[in-house]
């Protein structure tokens, strides 16, 4: 994240997570603002010192040392001493490897101090976002940044708030003289370069060419053409000299007319200017205007000048009146006086006597950055004089290496100059950029040269390069080299797909992650490596596709192995049921790369068992835990009375789906089967089988006996009959018969007092045997428990 502090034209930005070396801080500031912050006053520092939070590791600033100096590196210049603002005892330079520098941002000692420090330290980056657009000043000066606002400082030549205006100089008017101008920024304005040239005839007075300064003046004064001066011409003894003068007394086109006096006749020729190559060699013509007289007079004897002839014509003697005497001067000397003299009627001879003087060329001087040696034979800067040039260390002559002056009053060829000597172009290195700076000359001597690299990539070699003296440039080209980042891998059961702009894993290079069947990637699907050689976003896995979680089915059990992760692609898992319950649906499942499960989900069942009947005459008392007649359902049976349980008493549904046990049944319960009375008969009903319960049985006899005993016997639950059987007997006392059939059993009570024993007794059998039948007729009545007779007498009497 990134914080920043508003400050008017620009912004104060620095980094608030992670620390990084001073190459790191500048690659970061670089890439995302401007550059590391360049502080340029106190006022700045105070700003800085309020507006950014405490950082223990403090924070990185631009200056760092380059050559031996302490160098803003974003503007390549060198610290001042009036912009530092190192602590006490700082810079200390300890171990000899603290090159970079950092501040105190809100220190308890010091605050906003320097310190210098080693450059792999870990720090804060505090950048700056520059106000000065890409192009400012109009190109023509250096945008300076300050508080609130930026201002330009101009180049030499420009002035105005942008550096928009250009100085003027004054407009340049020669008079006579040819000029020919270049204007780089307007008419007459900073750099304009004028060149002069003269016609024949005329020769220049000034520099050759003018160039407009920065101080609104023109390197020199405006030169002007003046016309080639001849020697003055006198009038000859005797004679006169008229002269037309176009360009001034005896200059180039003046022409002299000459005339004697009366008695002389002129001798000679007609003379004129001489041409303006004759007086670039210092010629004049050797004859002179003389009027020659008719007598003969001696004049002295004439000699020639030193360096240089006599010739001498003689009319009427040597030397005597009329001769005319012309004198010349070697090559490369002039003659200075009269070119002839005539010997007059006088004996005189006319004019002074000439001398012949070196012919002076024009005083040289050094080339810029170079120096003058000069020998001089006839005087400075004349005829024989020579002068050897040479240059400053870092120059080198364009031109001869002398020059002597020539016998027409010039220099042996062109005036030769310094030129800085050069070193090869230099270009930007591949991915990065160059910055010079040239003293002399586009990568000249004394050139510099910065480098840097675009975003993402970092200097390998030196960060700037001059040209030297013998025209190479110090240390090895440098290279942009891509900003590398760590080599990626393929995630655990993944693979990786980069594309590489700049090399291996280095800016800008792309990698895509993908996954193995069954695996979803967890995180981005791509990375690129950054500007700052750190990888955009988190290291991507594969992680296994999940599938639902899985449960035991009710009364079931659930049997899962992982491969990847809990019910995760490839987990399988084995279902089962408890005892009792059988498994409906797939045995296994598996999950598959879909994130899917094989199969359905299976369930378990109860196992059922065949659903139980009641036993005739019985009853069946049933519990269900898992549904009616399932496992461990439990039935108990039971029989209605006189009914016993013939089989298992209960019986259970079993995990196998069948019942304990064997089927029940109630069988009624069985009495003694009962035989006919001997003399009588036996009729009997069955409800439930033959002599069982509830069996009634009635007895007779045949005529002339007498039932001794119950007439009807009931089969009773407790499997026993409710009488013993009767017996048939011998019928011998029908009174008794009367006396049973209609007594009741208080009267057998009364009579039992008169009778005897035998007779009291026979009723009781009789009173008995009636009140049992009646209990059999009547069903609601207590049978009781049957009568035991063991007087068998009694029972045959009855």
């Amino acid at each position: 994240a990134v914080t920043w502090v508003e400050v008017g034209a620009w912004t104060y930005n620095y980094s608030d997570q992670g620390d990084y070396t001073w190459e790191q801080a500048r690659n970061y500031c670089q890439t995302f603002f401007t550059d590391l912050v360049a502080i340029q006053n106190k006022r700045e520092i105070e700003h800085l010192n309020e507006s950014v939070p405490f950082h223990g590791r403090y924070y990185w600033i631009g200056i760092r040392k380059l050559g031996g100096t302490w160098t803003w590196v974003g503007t390549r210049k060198a610290l001042t001493k009036e912009a530092e603002n190192w602590a006490a005892g700082e810079p200390n330079n300890r171990r000899s490897n603290q090159d970079c520098v950092e501040i105190y941002i809100k220190r308890q000692r010091e605050s906003g101090k320097w310190n210098d420090e080693p450059c792999n330290r870990r720090k804060r980056a505090l950048c700056y976002q520059a106000s000065c657009q890409p192009f400012p000043c109009s190109q023509r000066g250096e945008c300076v940044e300050t508080i609130k606002s930026y201002r330009c400082k101009c180049y030499p030549g420009f002035h105005g708030p942008e550096c928009e205006d250009v100085v003027q100089c004054a407009k340049l008017e020669p008079k006579g003289a040819r000029m020919n101008c270049s204007h780089p920024f307007g008419d007459f304005s900073y750099n304009s370069t004028c060149a002069f040239e003269c016609q024949e005839g005329f020769e220049r007075r000034g520099a050759s060419t003018l160039r407009c300064l920065p101080s609104q003046q023109w390197s020199a004064e405006t030169p002007t053409c003046t016309a080639v001066a001849c020697p003055q011409l006198a009038a000859p003894e005797r004679g006169r000299v008229d002269c037309s003068h176009p360009h001034g007394t005896f200059a180039f086109n003046s022409t002299c007319a000459f005339s004697c006096q009366e008695g002389f006749e002129p001798t000679g020729v007609r003379r004129s200017g001489a041409p303006a190559a004759l007086r670039r060699l210092n010629l004049i013509y050797p004859v002179s205007e003389t009027c020659s007289p008719t007598a003969a007079i001696a004049c002295p004897v004439l000699s020639a000048p030193d360096r240089g002839e006599l010739n001498c014509s003689h009319l009427h003697g040597d030397f005597a009146f009329g001769s005319t005497c012309a004198f010349s001067c070697q090559t490369g000397f002039a003659l200075m006086g009269s070119e002839s003299r005539e010997c007059t009627a006088t004996g005189t001879w006319t004019g002074d006597a000439p001398r012949c003087e070196a012919i002076a060329c024009p005083v040289l001087s050094a080339p810029a950055r170079g120096e003058l040696n000069c020998s001089h034979l006839h005087g400075d800067f004349a005829f024989g004089a020579t002068c050897a040039f040479s240059c400053q260390t870092g120059f080198a002559l364009r031109g001869p290496e002398s020059r002597e002056c020539t016998a027409t009053g010039t220099w042996t060829g062109d005036a030769p100059r310094c030129e800085a000597i050069t070193c090869p172009v230099l270009s930007a290195p591949d991915r990065g950029e160059l910055n010079c700076s040239h003293l002399h000359g586009d990568f000249a001597f004394g050139s510099t040269c910065a480098f840097s690299c675009q975003t993402g990539f970092v200097l390998t070699g030196l960060e700037s390069r001059e040209c030297t003296a013998t025209g190479t440039w110090t240390g090895d080209a440098p290279r942009c080299k891509a900003v590398a980042c760590p080599v990626l891998s393929a995630p655990d059961r993944g693979e990786l797909n980069c594309s590489h702009l700049h090399g291996d894993f280095t800016f800008g290079s792309t990698c895509a992650f993908s996954c193995q069947m069954g695996f979803a990637l967890m995180g981005l699907e791509s990375r690129e490596c950054t500007a700052m050689g750190t990888w955009t976003g988190g290291a991507p896995q594969c992680e296994a596709i999940t599938c639902p979680v899985l449960s035991a089915p009710d009364r079931g059990e659930l049997n899962c192995s992982h491969l990847h992760g809990d019910f995760a692609f490839g987990s399988k898992c084995a279902f089962s049921c408890q005892t009792g319950f059988a498994l409906r649906g797939s045995e296994s499942r598996e999950c598959t790369a879909t994130g899917t499960w094989t199969g359905d989900a299976p369930r378990c069942e109860v196992i059922k068992c065949s659903a139980l009947v009641t036993p005739k005459m019985g009853e069946a008392a049933c519990s269900h835990l898992h549904g009616d007649f399932a496992f461990g359902s439990t039935c108990a049976f039971s029989c209605q009375m006189g009914f016993v349980l013939m089989g298992s008493e209960s019986r259970e549904c079993t995990a196998t789906g069948t019942w304990t046990g064997d089927t029940p049944q109630c069988k009624a319960i069985s009495c003694p089967v009962l035989d006919s009375p001997s003399r009588g008969q036996l009729s009997c009903s069955h409800v439930h089988g033959n002599f069982t319960y509830n069996s009634t049985c009635t007895f007779s006899c045949e005529e002339g006996f007498v039932r001794m005993g119950a007439e009807v016997l009931l089969c009773a639950a407790t499997g026993n009959w409710t009488r013993h059987p009767p017996v048939c007997a011998e019928d011998g006392a029908p009174f008794l018969k009367q006396v049973l059939a209609y007594s009741s059993g208080t009267a057998l009570a009364v009579a039992g007092v008169v009778l005897s024993g035998i007779l009291i007794a026979l009723l009781a059998k009789r009173l008995s045997d009636r009140e049992e039948k009646k209990k059999l007729l009547n069903p609601t009545s207590d049978l009781g428990s049957p009568g035991i007779f063991t007087n068998a007498a009694y029972d045959a009497n009855l």
